[in-house]
């Protein structure tokens, strides 16, 4: 069975970047255009990844993680940063906030892929 990749990010064409390069991996994809859209898939469905923005209105990629790692269902699901800051102020937040790893954007198809197999589960 696919695994499931929840993608996070409000700008429309990196959704669409990232969506594509997953599906062609075989990776079923949901979209959220920010945190508080992304929370609507975390209802009880099977996700086995996230990859989120750190920067977008109405729930940054830091309080999407919080949220996620409040529900039960979810709060051991790996989530990737996928986002433009490198700081390692921000990386530290993340990782306390309970981000399982980080890649910079503009990113690597490839790189991207290899990341998402060191960290999704079979």
């Amino acid at each position: 069975m696919a695994k499931t990749i929840l993608i996070v990010d409000d700008s429309k064409s990196i959704r669409e970047v990232v969506r594509s390069t997953l599906e062609n991996e075989g990776y079923n994809v949901l979209l959220g255009v920010d945190g508080k859209d992304a929370l609507k898939h975390m209802d009880g469905q099977s996700i086995d990844l996230v990859i989120t923005n750190l920067q977008m209105p109405e729930m940054d990629g830091i309080e999407l993680i919080k949220n996620i790692r409040a529900i039960p269902d979810y709060e051991r699901i790996p989530i990737l940063l996928l986002t433009t800051e490198s700081q390692t102020s921000k990386k530290m937040e993340a990782k306390e906030a309970g981000a399982t790893g980080w890649i910079i954007k503009p990113f690597v198809p490839a790189k991207l892929i290899e990341a998402i197999g060191k960290v999704i589960r079979d």
